[in-house]
């Protein structure tokens, strides 16, 4: 046994480049000096600036052809699925001329209620997206929607003596919340887009009527608190519902620019501060979705769509406010110091969540849609710095862009959600693009993400690998 097993083998070893040479085999080269540290830092940026970053959804500001082409599909898709059809409820027939009504007219039911809450801000966002992009069928829509619950309802509410021998009609319930409003959700958002259509030149004298109707049920029919603060008795006696500020203040603002009268614009002011004292949390930026008079401690879920409700409510409330009202300077603190909230809660994929502060719960689209519009409005009116919110919205609207499919569905949307104390059912909510309250403000963040790239004077840009904003130097 040789004493030595490793010296055999390490000897063969060591022959093998002798026995290359001796056979006229290249000598082999001799080994490259190490890189300097500054060759090797180089070869390693070289090497990742070329790996593609995996964004969940298009990293890169979208083109206003881009946008309108998302607007469009929406359109197209409620063009055929909430389509304006009038009958006469005692022959079944179609009815060609609303300037001629049968005694007991009828709206044809559709996909979507046409006189719903989520249907008002779907008309406003119709509206607004005319305006943007100049195509006259967006303004259409709304027009001929908003013309006929005008003049249907008022048939309804007043209708020609039938036969004696004749039954009585029954009123169609799809317009039961507008002949006879019971809460601000049948009211406030219906009126502020009857208001918004009447200062767009839209059938005034058939939509005024029923203006001061909801009006007069927002500011003498709905449950108050003793300060004022407009509140509901469900779930629980004397709550204040985060919503109720989209449900009421946008129809107050509107109608004070409609008339000029200034008690609309005290209201609409009051609200925002009486719900922000109960309600807002200064260390997050952020508002919780309910109050309940006399609980103590309030549990704090920030439910995304209320927060958008209440983000857009003061958008619009600031789009007419006079710049001397009193109460001005205290609505736009409040939105400001929201939207800090919410920009700062904002995913990685561009969506905000369900509950905001919560990211395990699910990314949801029309709260994204919501702040991506109240923001993007904010920075074209300047409101807000575009440097420091420009590269929110820009991918606030790319994220909310691809959850309209190519039908011109809205996916990702809560169904409809009330009041809730603990955390599971906000979790636990539904998703569906059956859910109506998606498509407003779809249209509306297109059509503002389509004025901030017309009209700021700034360009969205990929710089250095990231979003920024370069502002023209003629805004400053």
């Amino acid at each position: 046994m040789n004493p030595h097993p490793r010296s055999r083998s390490r000897s063969r070893w060591i022959s093998l480049p002798l026995l290359a040479l001796a056979l006229g085999a290249p000598a082999l080269a001799q080994p490259a000096p190490p890189p300097s540290a500054a060759e090797s830092q180089a070869a390693r940026t070289f090497s990742l600036t070329r790996i593609a970053p995996a964004y969940p959804v298009p990293y890169a500001p979208a083109s206003v052809e881009e946008i309108t082409a998302v607007l469009g599909r929406v359109r197209a898709y409620l063009d055929e699925a909430s389509p304006l059809s009038v009958i006469d409820r005692d022959t079944g027939t179609a009815v060609t001329d609303l300037g001629h009504l049968p005694p007991h007219p009828a709206i044809v039911p559709t996909d979507f209620l046409l006189t719903s809450y989520e249907w008002g801000v779907t008309y406003t966002g119709m509206l607004h997206a005319a305006e943007a992009t100049g195509d006259a069928r967006y303004r259409d829509y709304a027009a001929t929607r908003l013309h006929a619950i005008a003049v249907v309802a008022d048939r309804l509410r007043d209708p020609p003596a039938p036969p004696p021998d004749a039954p009585g009609p029954q009123r169609v319930l799809q317009l039961r919340g507008v002949i006879a409003p019971r809460s601000l959700d049948d009211a406030g958002s219906m009126a502020a887009a009857m208001l918004t259509a009447s200062r767009a030149g839209v059938a005034p004298a058939e939509l005024r009527p029923w203006i001061d109707h909801y009006l007069k049920w927002i500011t003498t029919g709905q449950l108050r608190l003793a300060d004022g603060t407009l509140a509901r008795n469900r779930p629980l006696a004397h709550t204040l519902w985060l919503d109720d500020l989209y449900m009421s203040v946008p129809a107050l603002a509107q109608m004070g620019a409609l008339t000029g009268e200034t008690r609309y614009f005290d209201d609409a002011v009051r609200q925002v501060r009486q719900f922000s004292e109960r309600m807002f949390i200064p260390a997050t930026g952020l508002y919780r979705h309910g109050w309940v008079e006399g609980m103590d401690p309030h549990p704090a879920f920030c439910w995304a769509r209320a927060n958008g409700w209440a983000l857009v409510a003061m958008a619009e409330l600031l789009s007419v406010l006079p710049a001397d009202h009193p109460g001005r300077a205290d609505v736009l603190a409040l939105y400001r110091a929201q939207a800090r909230g919410v920009a700062a809660v904002q995913s990685g994929a561009g969506l905000w969540h369900q509950l905001l502060d919560r990211p395990d719960t699910y990314l949801e689209t029309s709260a994204s849609a919501m702040f991506t519009y109240a923001l993007a409005r904010g920075i074209n009116r300047g409101w807000l710095d575009p440097l420091a919110y420009g590269p929110a919205v820009t991918l606030g609207w790319n994220a909310v862009a691809r959850q309209v499919n190519a039908r011109g569905q809205v996916e990702g949307t809560c169904i409809g959600t009330t009041l809730a104390f603990d955390p599971a059912y906000y979790y636990a909510r539904p998703v569906s693009p059956h859910a109506a309250h998606g498509y407003g403000p779809v249209l509306l963040a297109g059509a503002e993400m389509i004025m901030l790239r017309r009209g700021l004077g700034a360009a969205a840009t990929v710089s250095d690998g990231s979003l920024q904003f370069a502002p023209s130097p003629s805004r400053y």
